[in-house]
């Protein structure tokens, strides 16, 4: 895999995790919420509104864009398993700024993705 085609996996791998963080970062902010269909105008529009939420959802339709340049120039046997690094990266964000718990049996589950990605970077 040449520099171009790591740096496309990677940004969307990055532009996917930056989406996961946004978009709890935006249901925190909104709050716990029941979603009924008396109620779904009005859920709707409060999450449309949330900023965390906005940015979350360009962060996914940007990390389309890339993700497709990047399938065009790796196999997606390889490409696919990158998106694994999205679990490490999301784990690690979130315990940084949205305060959740990365406990030693995360930890040791985070060291099996980050094996399992590096033997399949190497193939």
């Amino acid at each position: 895999m040449n520099a171009i085609s790591l740096g496309l996996v990677l940004a969307g791998v990055l532009l996917n995790a930056a989406a996961q963080n946004l978009l709890k970062a935006g249901t925190n902010a909104v709050g716990h919420f029941e979603f009924h269909l008396d109620n779904a105008v009005q859920v709707g529009l409060k999450l449309a509104m949330e900023p965390h939420i906005l940015g979350g959802m360009a962060c996914y339709a940007v990390s389309l864009v890339v993700w497709i340049m990047a399938l065009s120039r790796v196999p997606v046997s390889i490409a696919y398993p990158m998106i694994s690094i999205g679990y490490v990266i999301t784990a690690f964000v979130a315990w940084q700024w949205l305060g959740e718990d990365l406990t030693a049996q995360k930890l040791i589950g985070i060291s099996f993705i980050m094996v399992g990605v590096f033997l399949v970077a190497r193939s």
